[in-house]
């Protein structure tokens, strides 16, 4: 009899912290409808982003990003670690979380873990884009070139932070390696 009822508070305790770890946007925020995977495929530069233990250091990083026959997408994020004086590469898997057309996604690097990817800003011909996590702690700026101009990245800074995101925080990223 106790053997059930721990098994069941486990269960319980699972199914909980699974729900926690929600691969939704955060509430406020809506992904790009009208998104087409076929023109965003290619390669991105990273021009700000917040800052997290898994690109802390990192300068000249990009991703890669290629659908799949199977509807996923590959993704390969590269960076050059500074401190080590090496590139860094991690391939992770992308899938929508509902229709294809909104850029609503969720990625994983680490197996059966994922986190929120979705796009929240499009340029019209796919040259920059702007990404929001599951939460508000993660935020990206993509763009297509190593620079984005100040006329388009301050609009982006604008809706960033009118979305709730900590701007001053960002991190801006050096893109000057030839060999990225």
């Amino acid at each position: 009899m106790r053997r059930t009822h721990l098994r069941t508070l486990l269960l319980l305790a699972g199914s909980l912290l699974l729900a926690a770890c929600s691969t939704l946007p955060p509430p406020g925020i809506t992904p790009v409808s009208s998104f087409d995977l076929q023109r965003y495929s290619g390669k991105w530069y990273e021009i700000a982003r917040l800052d997290h233990s898994f690109e802390r250091g990192m300068s000249d990083v990009s991703a890669r990003y290629t659908p799949q026959a199977d509807g996923s997408v590959q993704v390969i994020n590269r960076g050059y670690a500074t401190a080590q004086g090496s590139w860094k590469q991690a391939e992770g898997r992308a899938l929508f979380n509902g229709d294809s057309h909104v850029a609503s996604l969720k990625v994983s690097f680490f197996g059966p873990f994922y986190g929120g990817y979705h796009v929240v800003a499009l340029d019209p011909d796919y040259r920059w884009a702007m990404i929001a996590g599951n939460d508000r702690s993660y935020l990206w700026i993509l763009a297509r070139d190593k620079q984005l101009p100040q006329a388009v990245l301050d609009p982006l800074l604008q809706q960033a932070k009118a979305l709730g995101f900590a701007t001053e925080q960002l991190i801006y990223v050096p893109q000057t390696r030839s060999d990225n």
